[in-house]
């Protein structure tokens, strides 16, 4: 009866009674127990009849007044839940217990939702794949031997596979996009403060890089998730309200057929992509134009070094600055990629941050001026497809070696350096069966606006009716 219902309608259920939340969590668990030992996209994971005992209390209780009443999910393991360790898959963290919740997942409980357990990420979130030395790599559903993206991986291969009926994650450099556009499924990279975070003791001088986000098979699904976690918080100076729900953003043909796309491919040929990517995206924007959507080739007049050498400037000294917030006693435990990033922000001065913001306004002035004759920009959602998911990254597209660790990620800087908030919108799939994502992009805080087009997308694509092949 479950199987084949949206989170919608088992949402009804409970409420009804039709359906049971100790119903509800067994179906859920039934799936974990029967995939995740080949995708381990859930790590931590609560003792199975503590989680259905709370089921039945919560069946008892009869919190029809909860909006989540009773859903599982699990939080990626870099968001603290009490009862929970939070490790970042770092073994130096392997025994780290949390004192209190992040904020968001206080918002979850409150709302009724069962935490079951965590979900992998790549080790201390440094990496666009999910693997550590704790549990090893998430495996991608449409190919258990290759990469789900990261660091949000764990998130994504749950949702895909059916083991949650959303997830959470955090995006810093495509944290949500990659694993969304590897996973066929819908990731959202909110506009920062959408989703409050606790900044308390944060350096404020360094620009917001990081902001929670979410994954779900439809954005019907995730509407049901992202109503109840978004809004302000006095903990977050930069946290804001919507005025609207996004189970609301329903628009007519007309209005969706009234919409402007820049394609902005790959950057006047600066940035490094597979070609079967782009030709995917490309085939899918013609769909939309076929619908009478207005989507234009665009040259944009962004100064990629600008935007490479301030993000890459930033991300380094917040990474730094995290690293020595953790008290990690030695930081050659960390991996490559970390270490990294820690040494290149031990050397960045006030000076070197200063040019990295004025870099960032300048090319804020120049996106500006673009996004002036469309409502949003779009750029592929990955640089490379899925690839081995034992390699810690990868080292070269399309036989150009990368120069650093992170040049395959490059495609998401734009998003997460200038605050636009963004969604992987799922586009097709490749010739050996690996599905592909591409970026849908608004202006800060257009985010209703752009979760308004992404709900019809897939009213009209049905992306989320393709599912894997899973054994």
């Amino acid at each position: 009866m479950i199987e084949n219902q949206s989170v919608k309608e088992i949402q009804k259920g409970i409420n009804s009674r039709e359906i049971s939340i100790k119903e509800v969590v067994e179906y859920y668990l039934d799936k974990i127990e029967k995939f995740n030992p080949d995708l381990n996209a859930i790590v931590l994971q609560k003792d199975r009849e503590l989680i259905i005992k709370e089921a039945i209390q919560k069946d008892n209780a009869n919190e029809i007044n909860k909006p989540l009443n009773g859903l599982p999910i699990a939080i990626k393991d870099l968001s603290d839940v009490v009862g929970l360790k939070t490790t970042y898959g770092f073994p130096g963290s392997k025994n780290n217990q949390p004192k209190k919740n992040s904020l968001f997942v206080n918002r979850l409980i409150d709302k009724g939702a069962i935490i079951i357990g965590k979900t992998n990420t790549a080790e201390l979130g440094v990496g666009g794949h999910t693997i550590n030395r704790l549990f090893g790599p998430t495996s991608n559903v449409y190919d258990l031997s290759k990469s789900a993206g990261g660091s949000s991986g764990g998130a994504s291969s749950a949702v895909a596979a059916g083991l949650l009926p959303f997830a959470d994650g955090t995006d810093q450099m495509g944290s949500c996009r990659g694993p969304a556009a590897y996973t066929n499924t819908y990731g959202f990279r909110p506009s920062p403060g959408l989703i409050a975070l606790d900044r308390t003791g944060q350096n404020l001088d360094i620009p917001i890089l990081t902001t929670p986000g979410c994954f779900a098979k439809n954005p019907n699904d995730m509407s049901i998730l992202l109503d109840e976690i978004v809004g302000s918080d006095p903990l977050d100076r930069f946290s804001f309200d919507l005025d609207g729900l996004f189970k609301n953003q329903n628009i007519s043909d007309k209005e969706f057929s009234a919409f402007r796309i820049g394609w902005l491919s790959n950057m006047n040929g600066e940035y490094n992509i597979e070609k079967e990517i782009l030709e995917i995206c490309e085939n899918k924007l013609r769909e939309l134009e076929k619908i009478n959507i207005r989507v234009e080739d665009i040259k944009p007049k962004i100064n990629n070094d600008f935007l490479w050498r301030s993000w890459t400037t930033l991300r380094a000294k917040s990474i730094y600055e995290d690293t020595l917030a953790m008290n990690i006693p030695d930081i050659d435990s960390m991996t490559y990629q970390a270490i990294w990033e820690y040494k290149k922000g031990q050397e960045i001065n006030s000076e070197d941050l200063q040019l990295a913001i004025d870099q960032k306004q300048k090319c804020l002035n120049q996106i500006d001026s673009i996004f002036g004759n469309f409502d949003f920009l779009a750029l592929p959602s990955a640089q490379i497809f899925p690839f081995d998911k034992n390699l810690q990254f990868p080292t070269s597209i399309n036989n150009i070696e990368l120069d650093t660790y992170h040049r395959w990620l490059e495609v998401f800087i734009l998003s997460s350096l200038l605050d636009l908030p963004t969604f992987t919108i799922p586009v097709g799939f490749n010739r050996n069966g690996l599905p592909m994502g591409m970026q849908i992009i608004a202006r800060n805080k257009d985010d209703m606006k752009l979760f308004s087009f992404v709900s019809k997308y897939e009213k009209v694509f049905n992306y989320s009716k393709i599912k894997p092949k899973l054994s």
